[in-house]
């Protein structure tokens, strides 16, 4: 199976408002390693659908079944499946108290892009100097400011 590392980070001025999403896709192949960068945005949106939509982008990305290992500062992304939120939103038809769940839409798609993957969730702390996370949170903000 191939190793993907993989970056991602998601913005949104005023929340909700324009948005923007960025990920970071790396391989080593044959000894040399092979970036690549995706972005886009929305006009009307939130964070957390930012930073989803740029999981989901980078999964979707990927032509064949891979390891991926992703790098977030989205607590709402890696807690989502790291304290089993996830499931327990699949077990419950993605509702809860009778409300579908906030994002229902993404989390599907989500949840099935996981499904053929095997994806290791990590967090780190946004905007503390982390080389890849920085390079997504610019090119994110970029693409929300397309809307403005």
């Amino acid at each position: 199976m191939e190793k993907v590392i993989m970056f991602t980070d998601g913005a949104c001025s005023g929340n909700p408002g324009p948005g923007g999403w960025c990920v970071i896709l790396r391989t080593e192949k044959n000894g040399q390693t092979h970036e690549k960068i995706l972005s886009g945005g929305e006009r009307e949106t939130t964070n957390n659908r930012m930073e989803l939509t740029a999981v989901i982008k980078g999964l979707e990305a990927l032509k064949r079944p891979c390891g991926v290992t992703e790098t977030t500062d989205s607590k709402y992304v890696c807690d989502a499946v790291n304290k089993g939120w996830l499931s327990n939103w699949e077990k419950n038809g993605y509702m809860r108290k009778n409300k579908e769940i906030p994002n229902a839409d993404l989390w599907k798609k989500f949840s099935k892009l996981i499904s053929i993957h095997s994806v290791s969730f990590f967090w780190i702390k946004g905007h503390a100097g982390h080389p890849e996370n920085e390079i997504c949170d610019k090119r994110a903000v970029e693409e929300s400011h397309k809307f403005n």
